[in-house]
């Protein structure tokens, strides 16, 4: 009797979490309060398997805050891009260290990377889209390598392009949450004042969304809050957050 045929080895490369996944989720927890919602995926399904990833910027702290009263060992991730204000570096230091976060990871820009593509640091100044994607979007994906879904900031009132922002999306095959979605402005501030969280020290001076120093500018009134990015080019995102839809956003 001849031998078995020999079993090939596979790789699975299927996604995680599909578009239907995400779905399932969204619909899951239609209703529910932010809080509650995160303290059931963060404490459930996901434990271990889920990253928050933080910008430090202008309204992080809120989010922040609600993560750490559920769980302050839930890794925090912080893309460097070394073209950061240091008010946000500072920044980064005192609300982590205030929230009590045990596991903040930062990631920077591959040096070689840099040196092939950028090496006189001025690339945000003809070539935006690409230096974001240096700088930010290729240190995140190694970011979040271990993990099965990360925690987002984003906002549906920051921008006409984040208006019908869900929950719950799928991202390169990770579940994304966007808890915060359907928070407006006011809500966040009344926030801020019920936890007495403290501000990015740049907000007082215009700059309602902060990114990188070369291309982020001050507000002016009547303006979207994420006005200040990028100014004067055709872009609104970095690269980080994907569309659902083809042409909702610019992307890589």
């Amino acid at each position: 009797m001849g031998e078995a045929a020999r079993q090939l080895d596979t790789i699975d490369v299927r996604p995680v979490f599909t578009a239907e996944d995400a779905a399932t989720m969204e619909a899951r927890y239609a209703g529910v309060p932010t809080q509650e919602m995160l303290h059931d995926v963060l404490t459930g399904e996901l434990r271990g398997r889920i990253a928050a990833v933080s910008s430090f910027g202008a309204e992080s702290a809120v989010l922040l805050h609600m993560i750490a009263a559920v769980d302050r060992d839930v890794p925090v991730i912080f893309t460097n891009t070394q073209k950061m204000f240091g008010e946000t570096l500072a920044y980064r230091d005192e609300l982590s260290e205030r929230l009590g976060f045990t596991d903040l990871r930062v990631f920077r820009p591959d040096p070689r990377l840099l040196r092939l593509k950028d090496d006189k640091g001025l690339r945000w100044s003809y070539d935006p889209d690409g230096c974001c994607d240096l700088r930010k979007v290729e240190p995140l994906r190694r970011a979040l390598l271990p993990f099965d879904a990360w925690i987002s900031g984003r906002k549906g009132f920051q921008a006409s392009t984040r208006q019908a922002l869900p929950r719950f999306e799928s991202d390169e095959g990770r579940l994304k949450l966007n808890p915060l979605a359907d928070w407006d402005k006011d809500r966040l501030n009344a926030y801020f004042e019920a936890h007495e969280l403290p501000r990015h020290p740049l907000e007082a001076q215009g700059y309602l969304s902060i990114g990188c120093a070369p291309c982020t500018s001050k507000v002016r009134p009547g303006e979207d809050p994420r006005a200040g990015r990028w100014r004067g080019w055709d872009k609104v995102e970095c690269g980080i957050h994907l569309p659902e839809k083809p042409g909702e956003e610019p992307v890589f």
